[in-house]
């Protein structure tokens, strides 16, 4: 006698996905890399850019204060004579020697905040950077006293091209 073998379809019920696992993964994972990332700051320096609407004209200022960036060196005027020139040092900008003079014209006008930058168009952006920080600000020691101290200087800078 032959035997019959009867394949029966089994019915079998779709398996279900466990997520459980998986969001326990993402409830771990999350907050790490949130912990661990690395925010940028960045900051935005405001400048003032000649502008081509007309309007009044301005009163002139007391000092007319421009420092211009050439591949020589650095250049001090008023607008209309030369103060100092700063030749480079061992190749770079003396920005030491432009800070102590910024100074020393800040503190014979301690009232003005305007100050021009004017470049060359073959000077390097880091170049501009360094120099409108020297510009801006300084920092100072003062006797006895272990901190420094950052002051302002010219604190409204513009920017354009060299004459």
């Amino acid at each position: 006698m032959a035997r019959q073998h009867h394949y029966r379809r089994r019915t079998k019920d779709p398996a279900e996905l466990d997520m459980t696992t998986f969001l326990n993964l993402m409830v771990v994972l999350v907050p790490f890399l949130l912990i661990t990332a690395v925010f940028s700051r960045i900051t935005i320096v405001e400048l003032n850019l000649p502008s081509s609407a007309a309007g009044a004209a301005p009163s002139e200022p007391a000092l007319r204060f421009e420092v211009i960036v050439r591949e020589q060196g650095l250049e001090i005027t008023n607008g209309t004579s030369m103060i100092a020139k700063l030749p480079k040092v061992e190749g770079e900008y003396d920005l030491l020697a432009l800070s102590e003079l910024v100074q020393a014209l800040k503190h014979d006008h301690p009232d003005e905040q305007d100050a021009s930058v004017l470049l060359e168009p073959e000077i390097e952006y880091d170049h501009l950077i360094r120099v409108m920080d020297a510009v801006r600000s300084a920092e100072l020691t003062q006797p006895g006293d272990e901190g420094i101290t950052r002051v302002a200087l010219f604190t409204d800078i513009s920017i354009g091209d060299a004459p």
